[in-house]
């Protein structure tokens, strides 16, 4: 497929990326009461921390600065909250959903992101940036909201993100599309949460002193 599509594809992967870590921030920040300010806040400090994070350690602007999409989408990801306010709050499974499906449209776009910038080898180079770009704007989510972030719990969070970045490199390595990859790579993370959650698969924890 040509370049053009690829990175149309990547730009629509990162708009539902967006909009779905905003409604994660946002749904959170609702169910503590935030005013409308506030949520608007914790949804876009969401959706574009990882991304920030990403960017500025691969040396180019973060993209938000450049492209009032991750605005609008955190904006309609608000108003989406307003108007399903009561479902969703009494709906769990809601923010697992749009936090998952946000953790893995970011780790492929972070990937895809640092291969474009030319950082192809060491191989975890990319995994990690798709690591910081998925699980960054949840940690700063969990801050802003005085919880604790996922990823120094036993869940399988950043993990995840890991293990979908190895498999984008493995079907890479066997010469599968990029497009194919990443939709492989954003499965598995996808994947690895819901089994984890669904079947009690958790890392182990480091034992307090007694």
């Amino acid at each position: 497929m040509a370049m053009m599509d690829v990175n149309n594809m990547i730009d629509i992967i990162d708009a539902i990326g967006v909009f779905a870590f905003a409604i994660s921030g946002i749904r959170m920040a609702a169910n503590k009461g935030f005013d409308l300010f506030g949520a608007f806040v914790v949804g876009f400090a969401t959706a574009i921390g990882g991304g920030t994070i990403r960017d500025l350690l691969l040396g180019v602007t973060p993209v938000w600065m450049t492209n009032s999409l991750y605005v609008t989408m955190t904006i309609m990801a608000l108003l989406f909250v307003v108007v399903f306010r009561k479902r969703l709050i009494h709906m769990n499974v809601t923010l697992f959903i749009f936090d998952t499906f946000g953790l893995a449209l970011y780790t492929v776009v972070g990937i895809e992101k640092t291969l474009a910038m030319d950082y192809v080898y060491p191989w975890w180079v990319p995994i990690t940036m798709g690591t910081l770009g998925g699980a960054a704007g949840g940690i700063i989510r969990d801050v802003l909201l005085a919880e604790i972030p996922l990823i120094f719990k036993k869940e399988i969070y950043a993990t995840a993100c890991i293990f979908g970045g190895v498999i984008f490199f493995i079907c890479d390595a066997l010469g599968a599309n990029h497009l194919v990859s990443d939709f492989v790579c954003a499965g598995v993370v996808v994947a690895a949460r819901i089994l984890a959650v669904r079947y009690g698969i958790s890392i182990p924890k480091i034992k307090k002193e007694e």
